[in-house]
């Protein structure tokens, strides 16, 4: 009996063990999946973000350091982004305008550079008609200016007391020529020096009348150019009486810029044409090319004569010159791109490269530049052949960049991954602009106008909004014209465009999209100019600009949103004061 329990107990405690570890077997099996599960989601790299605060990526779950709401995982489409690539929806791209270009050879749009010019006299056959002694004007023999005469033509009758006198001298030289022959010779050479000729002496002489008028011939053949005198005005010996211009040759005067300098040398023959006669080209030959340049349009001066026989170029006209440009280096045509796809921050030239044209990534690259062509710049380095360049909407790719921390035109220093953790304060490193006294008083008067164009958005006034801008488009245009250096200048003349856009609006909603750039650019320009009156606060709002954020710039420190208005009045905070 006590054999059959011990077997009995045996089996229970064998049966214990087999179940114990299928069970306990079982639980270690899937406690090693869950670790190796872990292991793989801690190798995934998952970020987590704030879905009111898009810039704040942390590598673990938690709460915003902003608004202290949970974070959420955020969208690994944007992971290996350099520091300077920006990622847009296709959205937002379509809402800012943006269009790319495959770069390629530029040999048929660029093989010719067109400048314009006008027509001018030839100064090196203009002749001035003076007078060769004291008189006044009896009678003027031409009538118009632009009238033609000939060599030996009368232009107009003088009355010279000087002359009655130097008559009444031969005429009594003559009597005694035979006695004393160096008199008489002086007296006629006497005449001769105010231009009378042989013909005329011996003719007083012959008579023995004095002549009290005397007639002022034409020396040169050509076209009236000038009329200098009146009837009845007294003269002195050298006065100017006309001006005689030789059309039979011209100047046609061209303004080069200094980065076209390069194409012209003297005894270069350019090809010009005029609206005139658009089916005709007239040969120039370029006769000088300005040694200085002019302070004011930062041109040379590029000037080619024109054989006029034929009459048919008139002063004053415009003209057009076509120049050939040697666009080969090592016998392969060179790279350009539109004008407007370059963004210039003083000696740096950049672009926006779309480095996947299927996707809505873009890449910020620093170009070097030739010669600006039929509105297309020569690309010298920085691009190769089939890169995908942002032709248009260049500048809102730009401020969409600066918006998310990444390199800028206006930021260089941006870091590869904001944590979020220094919050909205840093508004990166902003290139130096230098403006002068009167620029930064000027722009004091801009900065009052934006700041009441925000109001206006802030209140939905779609009318009052158009008129602010329009006034802001005004003083920004005279702003551009002050004393400040390039990048300054660059920033104004973009801040004008964005004026004159939002009042070229009608309706809030196209008015707030460029108000965003617009901001940006008021925020950057603020940063450097010294003694604005008061303190400015940069406000920020995470949900406009489809969601991207925006700024903008305050008097007042509690918020009140220009791009929601009392839809979402006081939606935002305070990233940043410009003192």
């Amino acid at each position: 009996m006590k054999k059959e329990n011990i077997i009995y107990i045996g089996i229970a405690v064998l049966v214990g063990l087999l179940v114990g570890y299928l069970i306990f077997g079982g639980n270690t099996e899937t406690t090693s999946v869950d670790e190796h599960d872990h292991s793989a989601e801690m190798a995934s790299g998952e970020m987590w973000t704030c879905s009111m605060h898009p810039q704040i990526m942390q590598p673990e779950p938690g709460s915003c350091p902003i608004c202290g709401m949970d974070l959420i995982p955020a969208d690994n489409g944007g992971e290996g982004l350099a520091v300077n690539q920006i990622k847009m929806t296709e959205n937002a791209m379509v809402l800012a305008g943006v269009e790319t270009i495959r770069v390629g050879s530029g040999a048929d749009a660029e093989e010719h550079l067109k400048i314009s010019g006008k027509v001018a006299v030839n100064q090196e056959s203009d002749a001035v008609q003076s007078a060769y002694f004291d008189g006044r004007i009896e009678s003027i023999h031409v009538n118009f200016e632009g009238e033609q005469v000939r060599k030996g033509q009368k232009l107009a009758t003088i009355y010279a007391p000087a002359l009655v006198s130097a008559q009444q001298e031969l005429l009594t030289a003559a009597k005694l020529k035979e006695s004393q022959p160096q008199l008489y010779k002086a007296v006629r050479n006497k005449l001769k020096l105010w231009k009378l000729s042989d013909t005329q002496i011996d003719q007083i002489e012959s008579s023995g009348q004095v002549l009290e008028n005397f007639p002022v011939y034409a020396n040169v053949s050509g076209v009236i150019s000038e009329i200098m005198v009146e009837e009845g005005d007294y003269i002195k010996t050298g006065s100017p009486l006309v001006k005689v211009a030789n059309l039979n040759s011209v100047w046609a005067i061209f303004d080069a810029y200094e980065n076209q300098l390069s194409l012209f040398k003297e005894g270069q023959t350019l090809d010009v044409s005029t609206n005139s006669y658009p089916n005709q080209t007239f040969t120039a030959k370029v006769s000088f090319v300005a040694p200085t340049l002019n302070k004011q349009t930062r041109t040379m001066e590029v000037r080619a004569e024109l054989d006029n026989k034929k009459g048919m170029l008139k002063p004053g006209m415009f003209v057009q010159a076509e120049v050939e440009v040697n666009n080969k280096q090592d016998g392969e045509v060179v790279l350009t791109i539109p004008e407007s796809a370059v963004l210039w921050t003083g000696k740096r030239s950049l672009v926006y490269v779309q480095p996947d044209p299927n996707s809505s990534t873009f890449e910020m690259r620093e170009v070097e530049l030739g010669n600006l062509m039929n509105g297309s710049y020569v690309v010298n380095s920085g691009l190769n052949s089939g890169d995908w360049v942002v032709a248009k909407g260049t500048f809102t790719v730009d401020a969409a960049a600066q918006l998310q921390g990444k390199k800028s035109m206006m930021n260089q220093n941006a870091q590869a991954m904001r944590t979020g953790r220094e919050g909205h304060s840093e508004m990166g490193s902003t290139m130096k602009m230098e403006f002068s006294q009167e620029a930064e008083t000027k722009f004091g008067d801009l900065l009052k106008v934006y700041l009441n164009l925000k109001d206006a958005l802030v209140a939905s006034d779609q009318e009052q909004t158009q008129t602010l801008a329009k006034k802001g488009a005004g003083i920004a245009s005279e702003l551009s014209g002050m004393q400040m250096d390039d990048m300054g200048k660059s920033h104004i003349t973009q801040l004008a465009s964005q004026f004159k856009e939002i009042g070229s609006k009608s309706d809030l909603k196209g008015q707030r999209e460029v108000f965003v750039s617009l901001s940006q650019n008021m925020i950057q320009i603020g940063q450097q100019i010294s003694g604005l009156d008061g303190k400015l606060y940069v406000q920020h709002c995470p949900m406009a600009n489809n969601d991207r954020g925006a700024n903008w710039l305050s008097l007042e420190e509690e918020i009140r949103n220009p791009y929601y208005g009392d839809a979402m009045l006081t939606c935002g905070s305070v990233v940043g004061t410009i003192d």
